[in-house]
């Protein structure tokens, strides 16, 4: 288990090896979310930042400033640097980075942290690169020590050959001499033609340890002299403890102690078992002075009502909706979709060892800078006194990456307030999905209309939802009353609509909220995508023709998705005879494009049935494509179940009402359908695949729901918003 590795013991734990570095230009941390295009990223030196290295007995270690939390990271991350190394993938090993700005930041961030499908978008030329100084100086070293000239060595899977001589050599027996060659500040990189690796089916890097079980996740982390610490937050958001009665607990077996930290009230104990006996033994009364107590309802009619005025210009198109009243015919929708929490498989957990000297936290950090930073807050402790060890994790869907970083502060908290050792704080099921950092709720208020030839003339959609940037460490993205994450896929929609207005109303909500799988998308491709739906019909068009006839010229890639899935699923018009229909939807999102095709009968439960659902995908060059497969697939069933059944609904006291997977149910076994994937051959930079695959899902079935029944489906998950 490798969860030690720091900057200042690296350099000695590699001994006779060699060290080669990788670019990563920092930029200040205000500027945070800033996306640096791929033609920066491609034109970046090989300075020495970060590191791969190749130890005497033939390994290669990528460092990987990117967590893994099952979508495939370091699978990538050693498939760019074994490609260009002509390394044998039998070689390629993967550990996390430590936690330093300086060397690990994202190019999409300017900190060190994974989100927005980018990891392999932003380490493409990184890692590449890495490996090819690798490769080079490995070459430098074979050619020294055989005192023969470099254009006459050759590698190839792992292996150093001088044909001329018949002699041959692994990596580690060159990497101490290589170690003292010049550093390779611009290597030479391959012609993708010549790509052995990339673009292959290999294997996963840790798919062995995780099916074996030998994988080691933060819910699986133990310390000599660890205590356990369960905590109780409060029933409604805004609470704070008023009262605490702590005697029933302290009175159980195993517990240690009870102590407020932060808005909660945590059991420490010698088990597992016994903090959690203890939490439910407390007895707490809650200030809901500061809560906020209203329902979902009223926050619905509160959003309905503000989405009826125009709110702030996100964009504007021709004469925005004025030419809406000289429509030949017009429709008017309004869409609501609720909170949705991210129930990843393993909750939220850190293992925290404090002395007064400094403190390990062994955790699933996505976030890692900001995680740093409120734990330096909260310990009053300087950068270098903090080793965030980043573990692997079972899942996030953005849940683990939020902005305050709230979890890591109360963590540390816990393990502040004990002072006596190790501590491992986890949360159980009901604390996650209770506990907030939703998908934000929103309502979409939309008006179209098409002219007498059946061209749709203008097009008004007003969104109100709450920003959960707005008032964080990334409150800068939010400018003139315009969260560019809240509107993404209804603003700059690539539909050659020519009037157009989308405006904004930026929501007030006590409710904690988070990005959430596809962010902006999850919600505005589904408004976007079946009100479009409705306004060809309404002008005589074919969903895939007419959207066809949208498209701009200048958006080839998204061209041929679509025309891509209509040829996998047979596009023939919406039916598929009988009991069944289609319906599609796309989505550009992640600099990536997506378009797919559900077809869909009517189930026993009176639910869309989803038999099978054709999806095509242009994210660039396909590092692994069994990868993309699996990304793609994954996004189908998580994006069906939350159209299907998900929801958090807020009662009348103003507290959550789902608490497990019992009342906010996955997607069933019996209920995932086929799922075919076509990814177009593309020569262009790697984009995101994580999330593209999500928005279009809940559209594309709602669409082939219309088309099957007659009836829209405006308000999600399906159960409320087909019996509504």
């Amino acid at each position: 288990m490798n969860t030690t590795l720091t900057r200042r013991s690296f350099l000695t734990r590699i001994g006779g090896g060699l060290v080669i570095s990788m670019v990563l230009p920092t930029q200040s941390f205000g500027q945070a979310i800033r996306r640096m295009s791929p033609a920066e990223m491609r034109d970046l030196p090989a300075a020495p930042n970060a590191f791969l290295k190749i130890a005497p007995d033939n390994t290669v270690t990528v460092i990987s400033k990117h967590i893994e939390f099952g979508q495939g990271t370091f699978t990538g991350l050693a498939t760019l640097a074994a490609e260009e190394l002509d390394a044998d993938w039998d070689q390629m090993r993967v550990e996390a980075a430590p936690a330093d700005v300086e060397l690990y930041a994202n190019l999409n961030m300017g900190m060190q942290g994974t989100g927005g499908s980018s990891a392999m978008a932003n380490s493409y030329y990184q890692m590449r690169k890495a490996g090819a100084a690798a490769r080079a100086m490995l070459v430098a070293a074979a050619a020294r020590l055989w005192n023969v000239p470099e254009k006459e060595i050759d590698v190839k899977s792992g292996i150093v050959r001088h044909a001329p001589s018949g002699r041959t050599t692994g990596f580690g027996a060159l990497a101490e001499t290589a170690a003292q060659m010049p550093p390779v500040t611009e290597p030479v990189l391959k012609d993708p033609a010549d790509f052995t690796l990339i673009g292959s089916d290999l294997r996963r890097v840790d798919g062995l340890e995780k099916s074996s079980g030998q994988a080691i996740y933060t819910i699986d982390m133990t310390l000599d002299g660890m205590v356990h610490s369960s905590i109780l937050h409060p029933p409604v958001f805004g609470a704070t403890v008023s009262r605490v009665d702590a005697g029933a607990a302290l009175g159980l077996p195993g517990v240690l102690a009870v102590h407020e930290v932060g808005h909660g009230v945590v059991v420490i104990a010698r088990t597992r078992y016994a903090a959690m006996q203890g939490k439910a033994a407390l007895e707490v009364e809650w200030d809901l002075t500061k809560a906020e107590t209203r329902s979902s309802e009223e926050m619905f009619t509160t959003y309905a009502a503000a989405a009826q005025t125009p709110g702030a210009e996100a964009e504007k198109r021709g004469e925005g909706d004025m030419p809406l009243k000289d429509a030949a015919r017009q429709i008017e929708a309004e869409y609501r979709c609720p909170f949705l929490a991210h129930a990843p498989m393993e909750p939220m957990g850190a293992v925290v060892d404090l002395t007064p000297e400094k403190v390990d936290i062994w955790m699933a950090s996505q976030l890692v800078t900001r995680d740093q930073r409120e734990i330096e807050k909260v310990l009053a402790f300087k950068p270098e006194q903090v080793e965030i060890h980043t573990m692997l994790a079972g899942g996030s869907f953005g849940r683990l990456g939020t902005p305050d970083a709230e979890f890591a502060a109360e963590a540390v908290g816990v393990a502040k307030v004990w002072g006596q050792g190790p501590v491992k704080h986890l949360w159980d099921r009901e604390n996650d999905i209770r506990g907030g950092r939703y998908r934000p709720m929103c309502v979409h208020k939309l008006r179209g209309g098409v002219d007498d030839a059946g061209n749709i003339s203008a097009w008004d959609q007003v969104i109100a939802v709450q920003s959960f940037l707005k008032g964080t460490a990334f409150d800068g993205a939010v400018r003139n009353g315009i969260d560019r994450s809240a509107v993404e896929g209804a603003m700059g929609m690539p539909y050659a609509i020519p009037n157009l207005r989308v405006g904004l109303h930026l929501m007030e909500n006590g409710v904690s909220t988070n990005f959430w799988r596809s962010v902006g998308s999850s919600h505005t491709c589904y408004a976007v995508e079946t009100f479009l739906d409705d306004l060809l019909e309404l002008g005589g068009r074919d969903p895939v023709a007419g959207r066809l006839a949208l498209i701009s010229e200048e958006e080839p890639r998204l061209r041929r998705v679509l025309e891509q899935v209509a040829d996998m699923a047979n596009w023939s018009g919406a039916s598929s005879g009988g009991d069944r229909a289609m319906g599609v939807a796309i989505a550009r999102c992640f600099r990536s494009y997506v378009a797919e095709i559900a077809e869909v009968s009517r189930g026993e439960d009176g639910l869309p049935k989803v038999h099978k659902v054709w999806c095509a995908i242009d994210c660039g060059v396909a590092i692994n494509p069994d990868l993309i497969r699996a990304q793609l697939e994954g996004g189908v069933g998580y994006a069906l179940g939350a159209a299907m059944y998900d929801e958090i609904t807020i009662d009348t006291d103003g507290q959550p009402e789902q608490s497990n997977f019992d009342t906010y149910r996955s997607l069933r076994l019996s209920e995932m359908p086929e799922v075919e994937v076509s990814i177009i051959n593309s020569q262009a930079d790697p984009t995101g695949v994580g999330e593209p695959g999500v928005p279009p899902v809940a559209p594309a079935v709602a669409n082939a729901w219309k088309k099957l029944t007659g009836s829209r489906i405006r308000t999600l998950p399906f159960t409320r918003g087909i019996s509504a």
